[in-house]
């Protein structure tokens, strides 16, 4: 007999997911920052990843702007990094290309 619900994975099912993907990044200060991962993608020949900072302290979740994090993902001797977009019309143009692929899951003000 199959005990599995249908539409409900259960331990050991592939593909399973549970929580959100956190990530913590040091700034250039040494100062550590996490952040949820939303998304990655390729976009017109590189790699970024959009991110939203998570807040250290549960009471900080209401004061939390959401502010949409976007970086561009390098490569150097074959291991990954994050790095800022400084060049302002790629940020743009890669911050619209991510607002339109989360744009059904989430509420973005301009």
């Amino acid at each position: 007999m199959d005990d599995q619900i249908p539409g409900i994975d259960t331990p050991g099912d592939e593909g399973m997911e549970l929580g959100a993907d956190i990530m913590t990044l040091m700034d250039e200060d040494g100062a550590e920052h996490s952040f949820e991962v939303l998304d990655s993608a390729e976009f017109e020949g590189s790699s970024y990843m959009a991110l939203v900072p998570v807040p250290d302290e549960p009471e900080d979740v209401l004061d939390d702007t959401g502010d949409l994090v976007i970086l561009r993902i390098g490569e150097e001797d074959g291991e990954e990094f994050l790095e800022a977009i400084e060049d302002e019309a790629e940020f743009d143009k890669v911050g619209a290309f991510f607002i339109e692929r989360l744009s059904d899951s989430f509420d973005f003000e301009d």
